[in-house]
This record gives C-alpha cells, sequence and structure tokens, in this order.
C-alpha cells in the first residue's frame, strides 16, 4: 500500500553551516533565510550536527555567566556547569553544535519521522542518504500537511488501497465513510481475522487520524469453537478401546 514518505514532503534547497564557520556568520545565516536551525556538514557533505536557535541562546547566556563570573572571581566550575562551560568558549559552528544530529532517510514513512520527531522533541528532522550526506530538511509543518487531505482523498485511498488491493474484497463489501480525517468502516467479511487487518492498513492511509470499525464477521477463525466431551457409557460386556 502506497503511503506518502519523507522525500515527498521535505525541502531539498538547505541552508547548512560548515564547522569551521564563526558564531555570527552561523547567526546572520539563520537571520536571512529566516530560519530556526540548520545542519552542519563536514568537506564531503556528510551530516555532523545541527545547530538552532537555542544552541546560540545558550551559547550567549554562557559568555554572560563566564563573564559575571570573572568579574565576581567565582570558584572553579562544578561539573553540572562544564558544559555552560564549553558553550561560554564556543566561537565556530563546530563548537556550537549539538551532536549528533537526529536524521532520517527519504524513503521512511512520515509517520514514521513524526514520531522520531516527537521522542526527541525536535522541530525539524535532517535528511540524509545511506552515506550520512545531506539531502533536504523536513519540519513539523512539512510533516503536518499530510493531514490537510480532504476526506474524498482519503476515503478514494481506503477504497483503492486497503479494499481493492491490499484486501483484494469484491466491490461494495466494505461501506467507507470519512469525517474530518475519521474513517468508519461498515460492512460484513468473511473471517473474523480480516477485521483488525483492515483497521491496521486503514490507519496507514495518510491523513487518517482515527478508525470507527462496525465491520462484521461470517466465519470466527480466531476463536475455535469449544470441545465437548464424549460421554460413554461404560459396560462391562463392552470391549474397551
Amino acid at each position: 500500500m502506497r503511503t506518502r514518505t519523507v522525500g515527498e514532503v521535505m525541502t531539498g534547497d538547505v541552508v547548512e553551516a560548515r564547522r569551521e564557520m564563526s558564531f555570527k556568520e552561523v547567526a546572520r545565516l539563520m537571520d536571512g533565510h529566516r530560519i530556526s536551525g540548520l545542519p552542519v556538514v563536514d568537506h564531503d557533505d556528510k551530516v555532523v550536527g545541527v545547530i538552532s536557535e537555542s544552541d546560540l541562546i545558550r551559547g550567549q547566556a554562557a559568555r554572560a555567566e563566564r563573564d559575571a563570573g570573572h568579574r565576581l572571581r567565582m570558584p572553579a566550575l562544578r561539573r553540572t556547569t562544564r558544559g555552560a562551560a564549553v558553550k561560554a568558549r564556543a566561537t565556530t559552528a563546530g563548537q556550537l553544535m549539538s551532536t549528533p544530529a537526529v536524521t532520517v532517510h527519504p524513503e521512511q514513512r512520515i509517520a514514521d519521522a513524526a514520531r522520531v520527531m516527537e521522542r526527541h522533541h525536535i522541530e525539524r528532522l535532517v535528511v540524509v542518504d545511506e552515506e550520512d550526506r545531506l539531502i533536504g530538511i523536513a519540519t513539523r509543518h512539512d510533516l503536518l500537511r499530510v493531514f490537510l487531505r480532504t476526506d474524498d482523498e482519503i476515503r478514494q485511498d481506503v477504497l483503492d488501497e486497503v479494499v481493492t488491493r491490499a484486501m483484494d474484497l469484491p466491490p461494495r463489501t466494505v461501506f467507507v465513510t470519512v469525517h474530518e480525517g475519521m474513517v468508519t468502516l461498515e460492512g460484513r467479511l468473511e473471517h473474523r481475522s480480516d477485521i483488525p487487518r483492515a483497521i491496521q492498513l486503514t490507519w496507514r492511509v495518510d491523513g487518517v487520524v482515527g478508525v470507527m470499525n462496525s465491520l462484521t464477521y461470517r466465519v470466527d477463525d480466531i476463536h475455535a469453537p469449544a470441545k465437548h466431551p464424549s460421554h460413554r457409557v461404560q459396560h462391562p460386556w463392552l470391549p474397551e478401546r
């Protein structure tokens, strides 16, 4: 069944930074292109890290704290503040960036990419090829575009991709209605085991936000019929089996 991939929604024209770029060069890039983050690549265009506005702000804040500490002759840094000290000394993209970069491949499903984004609490995903070379970037907005599909588009995909192609069911076996991305499945299937499969496949259709199941079945192939014990009459003149 066809589902949209990261490669279909990503932005291929990516603003990138090199390791040796200065703090100010990175800030100018982000401000000039009105972006809140960018990948850092090496001389082979392999992604080595990412820089966000938060990295720049932390760097500036760490510098301010360092300067205040010098003026007040603060004692040696504790272990918990050593990371801030490193940011305070950072002057290049290579020192400012966060590593490792969270990356995805263009052939990955949008739903899988969204889970990666949520798990790492990030706003964008760097898209790389098999050799970790930069090929694009996908933002939250890019991934959310799949949910802007119309109900008619979603319904047609469920009928074509799920009912007809994946499950090979005759026409009008399953009736599909969609409202605001919520899909309702109605009809009678041959086997009970077909119902969870139909629901699972429907969930995979781009733009589906929920599935209401009203399907019934003819044959219960999940729960075997109970076996009733045989009652044999014992008589002393009957031979044992």
